[in-house]
């Protein structure tokens, strides 16, 4: 019988994350002040973020930031998370490639995203704050960071995008069920939300609208502070727990990856599953693809710029070095919510414009196709957003089994798709659609975020 899984005992947690930035060839742009156009230093973060995270955001020396006890203590719940070989998968596209994934989905929130959330309660906790507040697209990030306060014995307010909000109400409810307050946006509750409402009453919202509006709490509510899911450095630093994982199993199984694959929306998983093979790559000259799948609907790593642009909507945050499709983009309002962002993380960005990773973009229909596959062939049900990584894996093994190359495929399984049946009852039902972004929607939308950069 062909053994599946390669876990490790609870000892072999990491005790440290890695920070990418101390061992890139080319560091990361800085943050700017949107007023001076001066760079930032941790301490101007310290209005928005808990100052741990704000310092690690830019920490640019450090390659292992050691992992609170605490937090381990959490991540032993769960972690470690199975690597399991898709033996099912390969056989049903009769591919020589060896196909591995990481299997986020165990997770008492069902996603990646518990990762950064008990991270970021944590550190909440010990500097005394008593409510953190968060955006969420699809819900994975709302319901990670409502487990995660709860342990930690925090409030916690979650601005969810409108259309997810409607589409999505199971997620609402696991929301619910760890006690968070949900708001969907736009809200008349802000300043930022009643702006965009203003303008147009119908909004269907966008992570960046969510953003401004959690932001906008963060700074007006004493005791708050605003933690953020994905995009970000520090996010991206807890999330590498997944990829120092996998290099164990992988070790046990035998193997190394090839290529390593994760879904991309502003970069979190994609970073946690990527970065710590990446660092081979940059300090011994191995040659692993790292490809990111986007969205066709959102496609800023394959059809936006690189520029200097806001986090959100409105405009309330540092101004970023990233690949944007501008900061007013109005997303498409497809299944895959937790992809409908705007813009890549700083570090991601640095690293495709350096050529370490590469990206392509995946039509809904595709990635709804690929996600049937993988649930048929392996038993689980892949969240919307996993879907397009689990596609860009069959197109690559496709290949394989056009050249006869036995490849070694490595993606994460970001989280699991239980409480997303609506999205397959609408792909099942032939009323799924594609959705893609036109030459003029990208000129349109990055006209003020252009302007930013003159």
């Amino acid at each position: 019988m062909k053994q599946k899984k390669f876990l490790l005992p609870e000892s072999e947690i990491p005790t440290a994350w890695l920070n990418i930035q101390a061992i890139m060839p080319n560091k990361p742009l800085p943050f700017l002040h949107p007023a001076t156009k001066q760079p930032l230093k941790s301490q101007d973060l310290y209005p928005i973020f808990c100052k741990a995270c704000s310092d690690q955001e830019l920490n640019q020396k450090d390659v292992w930031i050691p992992i609170p006890e605490k937090v381990r203590e959490e991540y032993a719940s769960y972690r470690c998370t199975p690597l399991v070989r898709a033996y099912e998968l390969e056989k049903a596209l009769g591919t020589p490639a060896h196909i591995y994934f990481k299997n986020e989905s165990v997770s008492p929130a069902g996603s990646h995203k518990l990762n950064s959330a008990l991270a970021q309660a944590y550190y909440a906790h010990e500097e005394g704050i008593t409510n953190l507040t968060t955006e969420t697209g699809a819900g994975q990030w709302g319901g990670a960071l409502s487990y995660a306060t709860k342990k930690f014995g925090i409030d916690c307010a979650v601005y969810m995008v409108k259309v997810s909000y409607e589409q999505k109400p199971y997620r609402r409810s696991i929301m619910q069920t760890f006690g968070a307050a949900i708001t969907p946006s736009p809200s008349m509750s802000t300043r930022a939300g009643k702006d965009i409402l203003t303008k147009n009453p119908n909004d269907k919202g966008s992570l960046g609208c969510a953003i401004s509006e959690a932001i906008e709490l963060a700074v007006t509510t004493p005791g708050c502070k605003y933690a953020l899911g994905s995009v970000l450095n520090h996010v991206c630093l807890h999330q590498t727990v997944i990829g120092l994982e996998a290099e164990k199993q992988m070790a046990l199984a035998g193997e190394y990856p090839d290529i390593v694959i994760g879904c991309f929306g502003g970069g979190s998983n994609f970073s946690g599953i990527s970065f710590p093979f990446m660092r081979h790559n940059i300090l011994e000259g191995k040659k692993t693809r790292f490809i990111a799948a986007e969205p066709a609907s959102c496609p800023k790593l394959t059809k936006g710029k690189f520029l200097y642009d806001f986090g959100d909507e409105a405009g309330k945050t540092p101004l970023l070095p990233m690949f944007t499709l501008g900061h007013d983009f109005k997303p498409s309002s497809i299944h895959a919510g937790g992809l409908r962002y705007h813009g890549a993380g700083v570090i991601l960005s640095q690293l495709m414009k350096d050529g370490f990773m590469e990206a392509v973009d995946i039509d809904q229909l595709e990635s709804f196709e690929s996600g049937v596959l993988f649930a048929r062939s392996e038993g689980i049900i892949p969240a919307p957003e996993s879907c397009h990584a689990i596609a860009a894996t069959i197109r690559e093994a496709l290949k394989c089994k056009e050249t006869g190359e036995a490849k070694t495929i490595l993606f994460n399984l970001s989280g699991h798709g239980f409480v997303d049946m609506s999205a397959y009852d609408s792909y099942f039902s032939g009323e799924m659609q594609n959705y893609s972004v036109t030459d003029e929607d990208l000129v349109r939308f990055r006209e003020s975020t252009e302007a930013l950069n003159r």
